[in-house]
C-alpha cells in the first residue's frame, strides 16, 4: 500500500509541475522558463524537479505532452465532421496565439528533435501521425460523400494541413502581427469542391 500511495503521490506532483510549467512558460516565455523558475513555482529544488523527468528536455518533451493533453479539450479528436473540426483546429491556433512562450518552445524543440537521439523525436513522430491520421481520415469521409474537393489525396491534404499550421507558428513568431487561424482557414476553404463536382454530389 506504502508503494502505491507513493506512486500515486509521484504521478500527481507530475501533473502539478506540468500544469505550473505551462503557466510559468506562458507568463514568461520560453527564455524566461528556466528549470530553476519552474522549480521555485512548484516548490523544488532543480535537482528535486527534474528528479520526476530525468533531465531538461525530458522536462520539456512532458510540457508539450501536456499542452497536446489541454489542447484536446478545445479539439475532439474523435469528431470526424469536418465542419466541427475546423472550428476545433481554430480554436487551438487562436489559444496558441495567447501563449506565444509555449509556441517557442514547441518550434525550437522542433528544430532539435530532427536528431534521432533527442528525446523529443518520438513525440513529434508520433504527434505528426496522429495529426496526418485525423486529417486524413476525415477528409477521405468528406471527398467521398462528394461535399469537398477530392482534386488531391486526402494524405497529401493531411500532410499540408499539418504543415501550414507549424509553419504558420514560425512565422507568427517572427511577425506578431500574422493571423495564424485566419491563414489556415483559408486552406480549409480550399477544399470546397469545384462547381461541377459540387452540382454532381447535390444532384
Amino acid at each position: 500500500m506504502a508503494k502505491r500511495g507513493s506512486y500515486a503521490k509521484g504521478v500527481a506532483k507530475r501533473e502539478e509541475i506540468l500544469t505550473r510549467a505551462l503557466e510559468v512558460i506562458a507568463r514568461e516565455g520560453f527564455r524566461g522558463a528556466s528549470v530553476r523558475e519552474i522549480a521555485d513555482a512548484v516548490g523544488l529544488s532543480q535537482a528535486g524537479l527534474l528528479h520526476y523527468f530525468g533531465s531538461k528536455e525530458q522536462l520539456f518533451v512532458e510540457i508539450l505532452r501536456k499542452r497536446d493533453e489541454v489542447d484536446a479539450g478545445r479539439f475532439d479528436p474523435n469528431e470526424v465532421d469536418l465542419t466541427s473540426m475546423r472550428e476545433g483546429f481554430l480554436r487551438v491556433i487562436r489559444h496558441n496565439s495567447e501563449v506565444p512562450g509555449v509556441v517557442e518552445l514547441f518550434s525550437r524543440l522542433a528544430v532539435e528533435a530532427s536528431d534521432t537521439a533527442h528525446p523529443a523525436h518520438e513525440y513529434y513522430l508520433e504527434r505528426s501521425a496522429l495529426i496526418r491520421q485525423l486529417f486524413t481520415e476525415t477528409v477521405r469521409k468528406e471527398q467521398s460523400a462528394g461535399r469537398i474537393t477530392d482534386r488531391v489525396d486526402a494524405e497529401v491534404v493531411g500532410r499540408l494541413f499539418q504543415a501550414a499550421s507549424d509553419g504558420m507558428q514560425l512565422q507568427w513568431l517572427l511577425d506578431p502581427d500574422v493571423d495564424m487561424a485566419a491563414t489556415v482557414d483559408a486552406l480549409f476553404q480550399l477544399l470546397a469542391p469545384a462547381p461541377a463536382q459540387a452540382e454532381a454530389a447535390s444532384s
